[in-house]
């Protein structure tokens, strides 16, 4: 149980007291910049370097849902310090954009926009009860965020 909640509460940061999705988030993209600033100290090929920040996605996702569903035995559905979902969200949000921490910054602000407004179907998701819709939700506003973030990449914006 004990491992499973440091999980859930991404490594403690869901205990904040203040804002506790948002300090999840802030540790989120610090853990990934980190994973692609190896990546890239190492100068490993940018397919291999996707493949690798794709199977920590899926395999934080997966590993969070099954967190998510032994600490709901104790924890209250959705519990605030459950903050895994917004790990791998953010995660998302920042997914095969180039390796500056410009990008990493945008990524977490318009994550925590959709997270926090729960546009379109964010809001349904959220609504659900159930470990997967936990994690969902902000998988989708992690989604919504890539989506923006890679458009105003495409035409230069940023």
């Amino acid at each position: 149980m004990k491992v499973h909640k440091i999980i859930a509460s991404g490594f403690g940061s869901g205990y904040s007291p203040f804002a506790p999705g948002t300090a999840g988030s802030i540790i989120g993209i610090l853990m990934f910049y980190l994973l692609n600033y190896v990546t890239n100290l190492y100068n490993f090929s940018n397919n291999l370097i996707l493949a690798i920040n794709l199977f920590v996605i899926v395999f934080a996702l997966l590993l969070g849902v099954y967190s998510i569903k032994i600490v709901h035995k104790v924890w209250e559905h959705d519990a605030s310090k459950i903050v895994i979902d917004e790990i791998v969200g953010v995660w998302i949000a920042v997914f095969a954009m180039p390796f500056k921490w410009q990008y990493y910054l945008y990524a977490l602000i318009l994550f925590r926009f959709f997270d926090i407004t729960k546009p379109l179907l964010i809001k349904k998701l959220d609504k659900m009860q159930g470990d997967w819709s936990v994690m969902l939700d902000d998988v989708l506003a992690g989604i919504y965020s890539l989506i923006v973030i890679q458009l105003l990449f495409y035409f230069k914006i940023i």
